[in-house]
């Protein structure tokens, strides 16, 4: 379904461009995807030879499929500046977090069949975690289009209760940001002990990538995993302890749901 259809990007900055680019990267044919942005529209446009729109309404004229990708305290604007342009024909898919779909059908005034998605960053390199929740006019076909797109750039999960996508938005959406973090400390650690910061940083990210691969492609447990790799009054269950001790894992716990409780105040202001 999706092969069909021409995609418009309202919006070309972190997520929007990384969309851009992961889905090309994919070869999908650049002539069926728009661009609309005062700032970078005109620069993405030329990277990746795809269709230039002078304003947000003439490129959903030109569309299937609109994806609104501005930051939450733009899209509302946004969306009274296209509502006449939209119809049920359109296929309106917002990345905006914390906005809910009932406050984007009132900009829309009930048009248009809407998707909420929660992409995030790693789509740069085809590998986000991304996160749909599908409005009451979406058809089989609609959700099938979306999973395919985001497919294009990683792995999506499809939840059914709109209220989990701000717990979304906290895990994965923000998620990247954490294991940069984490990455950077392990990296930081290293060095501190003797390595140099290029080996470092590339064991350090290398390490993660490799348990992630694990998690995900045997499905056991990770707390499993994790004793597999940590023996007894071995290293590993050394250093275990210690993050034990320093809250390691109440820190994560404690930022995926700090992250949740914003994404849930922007959706209300």
């Amino acid at each position: 379904m999706l092969i069909k259809k021409n995609i418009g990007f309202i919006g070309s900055g972190r997520m929007g461009g990384a969309l851009i680019k992961g889905i090309i990267s994919k070869n999908f044919n650049t002539n069926q995807i728009y661009v609309s942005d005062p700032d970078k529209g005109e620069e993405i446009s030329k990277r990746f030879d795809i269709h230039l729109s002078k304003n947000n309404g003439t490129l959903v004229e030109n569309v299937d499929i609109v994806i609104v990708a501005v930051k939450p305290n733009n899209i509302f604007y946004v969306l009274d500046e296209i509502s006449r342009a939209v119809d049920d024909s359109k296929l309106i898919i917002s990345i905006a977090a914390g906005v809910k779909l009932d406050d984007i059908k009132y900009h829309l005034k009930n048009n248009g069949r809407l998707i909420r998605i929660m992409p995030n960053i790693c789509a740069l390199v085809g590998q986000s975690a991304s996160c749909i929740f599908c409005g009451q006019k979406t058809t089989s076909d609609d959700r099938e289009a979306a999973v395919a797109l985001l497919s294009l750039v990683g792995k999506t999960a499809v939840i059914n209760d709109e209220s989990l996508m701000d717990v979304i938005t906290g895990l994965s959406g923000s998620g990247p940001a954490y294991i940069f973090v984490a990455i950077e400390a392990l990296a930081d650690g290293a060095v501190k002990m003797g390595l140099d910061r290029q080996n470092a940083i590339l064991l350090a990210a290398q390490s993660v990538l490799g348990a992630a691969e694990m998690v995900l492609d045997t499905k056991i447990h990770p707390e499993e995993l994790k004793d597999m790799v940590a023996s007894p009054g071995g290293t590993t269950i050394y250093g275990l302890s210690v993050l034990e001790q320093r809250g390691f894992r109440s820190a994560l716990i404690d930022a995926v749901s700090a992250a949740t409780e914003r994404s849930r105040q922007l959706g209300n202001r």
